[in-house]
């Protein structure tokens, strides 16, 4: 199968590739070759693929997202972070005994050496905890410096089992730096999961009792942020690593890339939004007015997905657990109480029901982080606690494949050649 491009009274024909979901993609790599420099412009790369993976499937307007072939819906509902880690990393889910083994190993490898305490040190209380992450991930080169040898399984098994050991308890630190509490290392007696909810929220004078509700949703909304294709962090992720750079410093350039608004900053700005409104009165049924009016600058937060253009599949999921962690919790809080509102106007008004602008999944997580008592500056590290098996499974499939460094081309607007003028002869 083929496909031509005429330009310039001449005919280039270029080969189509098609992924086992019947996807087509024409494969442009010899056309500027071919036609002595011709290139194709699209910004943003939207309408780009920059490599065949086989990790994840994603169906935007049919609303369905799966890893390795299993649905999102039976992962969240059966299976857990762990597990569905081993899934996008190696390809298959684990046995009993291959799960077991994974965990212990670990386990083994949580330790962080004491002097990346001096560098969490150097940062002020009030700085932004992804730039903490970020800075500390890259820092863990200078504790393992040794390069991972991607021709030897062993060699890769263990620099993924280090930054799945070592990225939760960076995380954790974070959170009790901005908090103020003393840091903690976690317990091996427990999940994955629970040891990540006990290094976050454990008082150094108490004992921390694990809530199998807040567990639970805490499971989901990582699996649901697991992985999600071609996204702005995992591509940066790629091509970082394509230039051969280790997977401590292409997951911390992945986070980096997360912190962004528009990325994983996503369910902050709902939280954040959330507050504006209650500041301004509370009225929900005002504001989803403002929404529906062109006129008005007010941006509505967490409804409609860029790439899911019926409904957010990982929203369906993750809005039975916020409900049941709010019911729970027993929680009142104002904002929450908005959310609510502001959901039940979405989901009945034709306005929204007709442009399928339903909740989506960052609207619920940050629903439930702020449910749990979790500050709003640390919720889009939380998504990079759940995005970084994808991040490790997108890089390791990069390398094994054996990528070419990214490397994409321009199309120059800028002034044509120029003689120099000296500096007493130029005038402003």
């Amino acid at each position: 199968m083929t496909a031509k491009i005429e330009f310039d009274g001449k005919q280039y024909e270029l080969p189509v590739t098609v992924g086992t979901e019947n996807e087509h993609g024409i494969d442009i790599s010899s056309l500027r070759s071919a036609s002595g420099g011709l290139i194709t412009l699209d910004r943003g790369f939207k309408n780009t693929g920059s490599c065949e993976s086989a990790i994840t499937f994603l169906n935007g307007e049919q609303g369905i997202l799966r890893y390795r072939g299993y649905s999102i819906e039976d992962l969240a509902e059966n299976a857990s972070f762990l597990e569905v880690a081993y899934l996008l990393i190696f390809g298959e889910l684990p046995s009993q005994q291959e799960l077991d083994k994974f965990h212990q190993d670990i386990k083994d490898e949580s330790y962080v050496d004491e002097e990346m305490k001096k560098i969490l040190d150097g940062f002020p209380r009030s700085a932004h905890p992804m730039g903490v992450v970020s800075s500390l991930t890259s820092a863990l080169i200078a504790f393992n410096p040794s390069s991972v040898d991607v021709s030897s399984e062993e060699d890769m098994y263990k620099s993924i089992v280090k930054i799945l050991a070592k990225f939760p308890v960076l995380c954790a630190w974070a959170l009790r730096k901005r908090t103020g509490q003393p840091l903690d290392y976690g317990d091996s007696s427990l999940g994955y999961v629970e040891n990540i909810l006990k290094m976050m929220f454990k008082k150094a004078n108490e004992d921390y009792k694990i809530n199998p509700v807040v567990a639970s949703a805490l499971n989901k909304l990582l699996i649901l942020h697991a992985d999600h294709e071609q996204n702005c962090s995992a591509s940066t992720v790629r091509i970082v690593g394509s230039s051969h750079a280790g997977l401590f410093v292409s997951i911390s350039a992945g986070v980096a890339a997360l912190w962004g608004p528009l990325h994983g900053g996503a369910n902050q700005a709902v939280i954040e939004m959330l507050e504006g409104i209650k500041e301004d009165g509370g009225d929900s049924k005002k504001y989803m007015q403002k929404a529906k009016d062109k006129e008005d600058p007010f941006r509505l937060m967490g409804f409609g997905h860029r790439v899911y253009k019926n409904f957010d599949p990982r929203a369906k999921i993750i809005k039975k657990s916020a409900d049941e962690v709010l019911g729970d919790l027993g929680i009142e809080d104002p904002v929450l109480d908005i959310a609510k509102g502001l959901e039940k106007e979405a989901l009945e008004d034709d306005y929204f029901v007709k442009r399928k602008l339903y909740p989506n999944v960052d609207f619920y997580s940050g629903i439930i982080y702020r449910a749990l008592g979790i500050p709003t500056e640390m919720f889009t590290v939380m998504f990079a606690l759940g995005r970084l098996p994808g991040w490790i499974a997108q890089w390791r499939e990069m390398r094994l494949m054996k990528e070419p460094i990214g490397r994409p081309r321009q199309i120059y607007t800028g002034e044509n050649h120029r003689p120099y003028v000296d500096i007493d002869e130029r005038h402003n």
